[in-house]
């Protein structure tokens, strides 16, 4: 059993403007020679995405941010809590996305909305025991792996921010690199089923809100 204990409840949960402040990470880690010359990212990079239960899909480690604690140590905590894991956060989030809890799906007022922000984690340990291990088991993917299982829009474009962020920090290669990795394309039908989902993407720039109108959910941005 973890002697550590993950925490319940919402008393110490933050809001603005009705939106649940959400804290995650990208935990990942480099294989070895990753500095050989003529490497592909895409086969050095390995992150971590975790199961939630009684859903089929994978995700990245995140949660409520709390009152008494700051960003990147509600970003921390969830990913001890929820993957089992420790490492050297970047001091920089990946961006900010709004979507929409599990338990909102199916509205499209402000009310149930997050406002998580995303940060990469370099894993320097993994634990035997963690406090959600009875509820998440985690995996290890490769970067065309992930993209595959990102379910929702807005996990896929935190990914893409993640290996930007990536090449510009440790120099591993030319931005054109990015175009090596396959990006899931989304259709029209596909992206309208999103903004009806509990995770609704609103892309990290220009002006970000869910509103409801005529019954659907819409991105100004």
């Amino acid at each position: 059993m973890s002697a550590l204990l993950a925490r319940t409840g919402r008393h110490r949960q933050r809001y603005v403007d009705q939106f649940r402040l959400v804290a995650g990470c990208i935990p990942f880690k480099l294989e070895k020679n990753v500095e050989d010359q003529g490497f592909n990212v895409e086969d050095r990079v390995l992150v971590l995405m975790i199961s939630t239960p009684k859903r089929d899909d994978l995700v990245f480690p995140k949660g409520g941010w709390e009152n008494d604690e700051t960003l990147d140590e509600a970003a921390c905590r969830e990913a001890i809590e929820e993957a089992g894991v420790k490492g050297i956060l970047d001091e920089n989030p990946l961006g900010v996305w709004e979507f929409r809890s599990k338990s909102s799906q199916n509205s499209c007022s402000l009310a149930g909305g997050c406002r998580g922000y995303m940060f990469a984690l370099q894993v320097t340990e993994e634990l035997d025991h963690w406090p959600g291990q009875a509820s998440y088991n985690r995996k290890w993917l490769t970067l065309h792996e992930a993209f595959e299982h990102c379910r929702y829009d807005w996990m896929r474009d935190a990914l893409k921010h993640f290996l930007t962020s990536l090449l510009r920090s440790k120099d591993l290669g030319r931005r054109a690199d990015l175009a090596k990795i396959h990006m899931i394309p989304v259709s029209d039908n596909e992206e309208e089923s999103a903004m009806m989902s509990p995770n609704y993407l609103v892309r990290p720039s220009g002006v970000q809100h869910l509103e409801k109108s005529s019954g659907n959910c819409v991105v100004r941005v």
